[in-house]
């Protein structure tokens, strides 16, 4: 598709029209987002049924499925019986519509974009899960380490390489850093603390990371995410809440860095190395 259009001016890709349709195109995978994060702890279908009022069994009626608008629209509630929706329906659509934005607008015309697209729907999937549950589903996990080295292989781009055998590489060495390296850290923490330190689904999870943007990104994430979790869990002490801290999964903390380094992750982790060096 890239290809046919690549002669267009950049302008024509990163314009109004395109970036509303591409925020369109997030909302709508965010309110696919939301049933998976609700049905796959229970084993439900996320295809059938239709999206209905878990309270009447009403089936929404497309004009009340609009993704974000429908919320604001019924005010949060059925139609049907009026029972209240939360809003974090509206707040995930609108953040999955917006990092597919702003993965159009930093990586946009290419083919890397929708594979970063399904990487962010996994890791908000996962993240979503993880709060409230307290676990990962494996589709997440496994299944973003066995599509993300294929796909290395298939858009050598994603680790910056020139052959499809590079990028394949690049991807099973990313898979294996991310694994290898939080496997330790939980086998090294049962060792000393004597209970489990870490969840296996985060030390899958950085497989999955690690198959999709390298082993550079897995040594990033895993800094930003604990920079991340030490600042949430030094602000939760501060509002006399530290007994929430614990509560908080570790999952979405690796989530959320990995998607920042779709945004010059990698040009910070360059800054810090070389202020390493040169101290």
């Amino acid at each position: 598709m890239f290809e046919v259009y690549r002669d267009l001016p950049p302008e024509v890709w990163q314009s109004w029209p395109v970036w509303l349709f591409v925020w369109i195109l997030g909302a709508c995978w965010g309110s696919f987002l939301n049933v998976c994060i609700y049905r796959i702890p229970k084993e439900l279908s996320v295809i059938q049924p239709g999206s209905h009022c878990f309270h009447c069994k009403t089936p929404v009626a497309p004009w009340d499925n609009l993704p974000v608008l429908s919320w604001f629209i019924l005010r949060g509630r059925c139609r049907s019986c009026g029972t209240p929706f939360s809003i974090r329906y509206a707040v995930v659509e609108a953040l999955t519509a917006t990092l597919f934005l702003l993965i159009w607008m930093q990586h946009g015309p290419a083919w890397t974009v929708p594979a970063y697209w399904l990487m962010t729907f996994g890791l908000l999937l996962g993240s979503g899960v993880d709060l409230d549950e307290f676990w990962i589903p494996d589709r997440v996990t496994k299944g973003g380490m066995i599509l993300g080295i294929p796909l290395s292989a298939l858009l050598p781009a994603l680790h910056n390489a020139e052959t499809p055998l590079q990028g394949l590489i690049a991807g099973s060495i990313g898979a294996a850093t991310g694994f290898g390296i939080l496997w330790l850290v939980g086998v090294i923490g049962k060792a000393i603390f004597r209970k489990e330190a870490m969840g296996f689904g985060d030390v899958k999870l950085m497989g999955a990371i690690g198959a999709f943007l390298g082993w550079e990104a897995v040594l990033y994430t895993l800094f930003i995410a604990a920079l991340l979790g030490s600042v949430v869990g030094i602000a939760l002490i501060l509002l006399g809440k530290n007994e929430l801290g614990g509560r908080i999964p570790f999952g979405p903390y690796l989530s959320a860095a990995a998607i920042s380094w779709l945004f010059g992750g990698d040009q910070l982790l360059l800054w810090y190395l070389q202020l390493l060096r040169g101290a």
